[in-house]
C-alpha cells in the first residue's frame, strides 16, 4: 500500500504548477519595469559632465560630501560654479561652460597657520606624556599639553596628519607649515586643529595677524616672545580701517585690507607678517625646497 503510494505521488504532473509560476515570474518582472520606468528619477546629464570635469578628490572644501554632491548642488540648486579649489581655474571654466553661465574665475586659497609661538620662542609648563595628538591634548584631563600659551600651536601634527593633499609638513621649528602649491583649502586642517590656529584666506591677502591669544599682554609677555600684546599701534597705522584689536588681539578684516603693510612695520613683536615679501624672499630656512614660503607655522 505504501509503494502504491509512492508511485502514485511520483506521478502527479507538475507542468501546469511550472507554467503558473513562469507565468506570475514574468508578470512581476514586468511590473518592476513599468514601476521603474514610472518612477525613476530623471538625472540631469549635467551633473555628469560636472563630475568629469572636476578633479574628483573628494576633499569637501567646496562644502559638500564629495564632487558629485557638488555637481548636483551646482545643477540642481543653481550653487556658484567656481568653489572647486583643487581644479582651480580650468574647473571653473568648465563648470560655467557646462551650466552656460560666466566665468567668474575660481578665487585660490590657501591655508595659513596664526602661531608663531615655537619651542625656542615659547614657554613651556612641563613635560607632555599623553598621546602625541593635539586633539587628544586638550581633552579635559589630559593636561593641554606642553606649552604655556592655552591659545599656542601644540606641535603635534595632527593638522598635518589631517591634510590629504601632502600640503602640510612639520618644520625644522617645531610647527606645521603650509606647502602652499600643493594646498587646495580643503580645510581638513582647520577642522583638526582643537585651538583653531588655522584659516583659510585668499592668495590675494598678503598681511596676516600671527597670534590667536586673548591673554593680556602681561602673560604673553611671560610665556611667548612673539605674542600679541594688543599695543594697538596697528589700529593707529591703518589708514584704511582694516585691523582692529578684539579680545586683547589684532585682527584683519581681509576686505578692508589693501596690503600696504603699514601695520607690518610698527608692530614691536613681530606679530604681524607681510606674506608677499616673504613669499619672494623666501630662501628655504623653514620649509622644504618646494614650499612656497609660509609664515606662521
Amino acid at each position: 500500500m505504501t509503494q502504491g503510494m509512492l508511485v502514485f505521488a511520483a506521478s502527479v504532473p507538475y507542468g501546469p504548477a511550472i507554467g503558473l509560476l513562469a507565468g506570475l515570474g514574468v508578470l512581476f518582472g514586468v511590473a518592476l519595469y513599468i514601476g521603474s520606468r514610472k518612477f525613476a528619477v530623471k538625472v540631469d546629464p549635467r551633473v555628469d559632465e560636472i563630475v568629469e570635469a572636476l578633479p574628483n578628490a573628494n576633499c569637501g572644501g567646496c562644502g559638500f560630501g564629495g564632487c558629485r554632491a557638488y555637481a548636483e548642488a551646482v545643477v540642481l540648486k543653481g550653487v556658484a560654479t567656481n568653489l572647486c579649489a583643487p581644479g582651480g581655474p580650468a574647473a571653473s571654466a568648465a563648470v560655467a561652460r557646462i551650466m552656460g553661465v560666466a566665468d567668474v574665475g575660481a578665487e585660490m586659497r590657501v591655508a595659513v597657520v596664526h602661531c608663531q609661538g615655537a619651542p625656542a620662542r615659547s614657554r613651556s609648563r612641563g613635560e607632555y606624556s599623553g598621546l602625541r595628538d593635539c586633539r587628544a591634548a586638550v581633552v579635559p584631563g589630559a593636561g593641554g599639553g606642553a606649552k604655556s600659551c592655552a591659545y599656542g600651536c601644540l606641535g603635534y601634527g595632527t593638522c598635518v596628519e589631517a591634510c590629504p593633499f601632502g600640503a602640510m609638513v612639520m618644520g625644522p621649528d617645531g610647527l606645521p607649515q603650509v606647502i602652499e602649491r600643493l594646498c587646495t583649502a580643503c580645510g581638513r586642517c582647520v577642522e583638526a586643529c582643537p585651538r583653531s590656529l588655522i584659516s583659510l584666506h585668499s592668495k590675494k591677502q598678503a598681511v596676516f595677524v600671527l597670534c590667536r591669544s586673548h591673554n593680556k599682554a602681561k602673560v604673553v609677555r611671560e610665556v611667548c616672545d612673539v605674542g600679541c600684546i594688543a599695543c594697538r599701534r596697528c589700529e593707529k597705522a591703518c589708514k584704511h580701517d582694516a585691523i582692529h584689536v578684539k579680545d586683547n588681539v589684532a585682527v584683519i578684516d581681509d576686505a578692508k585690507c589693501t596690503q600696504c603693510a603699514e601695520c607690518v612695520k610698527v608692530c614691536p613683536r613681530g606679530v604681524i607678517w607681510d606674506l608677499s615679501a616673504a613669499r619672494a624672499a623666501y630662501s628655504g630656512t623653514r620649509a622644504p625646497a618646494e614650499a612656497t614660503a609660509q609664515v606662521g607655522g
